[in-house]
């Protein structure tokens, strides 16, 4: 399993805390990074963008259904009980704004990379693959509300 440098994730890192704070007004702090398997819980919501370019992979945003919804509340500005269409288009475009958000962060050190368009996930998933490591960095906000970060990466 090939490993990941700090430079494939601080700006994914960047990006979150920026786009939480001039999108949904939300003071995030990052938690410790760690190693993660690929099992997500049956209370997730998981949002999967791949990487294309001088890097190759995916992130994964990893939402428990109650954060999901308290996100997608302030992007749409009414109260979201389910996660529905609605409040998942809204999470959906997030996680388009952090990556993309990223990939300017990368740019500006000449490492170009493509997004593709968000896949949703939801429950209990898991998979396996050897390509690259699964590093996740909560990003927490509130008193105990995460969206979990997982970079898995290979350049």
């Amino acid at each position: 399993m090939a490993a990941m440098n700090a430079d494939y994730i601080n700006p994914f890192l960047l990006a979150s805390a920026r786009v939480l704070k001039e999108t949904v007004f939300l003071d995030a702090a990052l938690g410790k990074p760690y190693l993660n398997s690929f099992k997500f819980s049956d209370d997730s919501l998981l949002i999967i963008l791949g990487i294309k370019g001088a890097m190759d992979g995916q992130v994964i945003l990893d939402f428990k259904n109650e954060v999901a919804l308290d996100i997608a509340s302030r992007m749409c500005m009414m109260p979201m009980t389910e996660l529905n269409e609605l409040a998942q288009s809204a999470i959906c475009e997030l996680c388009n704004m952090i990556l993309g958000n990223a990939a300017t962060v990368f740019s500006t050190k000449g490492i170009v990379i493509d997004i593709t368009p968000p896949a949703v996930c939801r429950g209990g998933v898991s998979y396996s693959t050897d390509y690259a490591a699964n590093i996740c960095v909560p990003v927490i906000y509130g008193t105990d509300k995460k969206i979990e970060i997982n970079v898995s990466l290979k350049g």
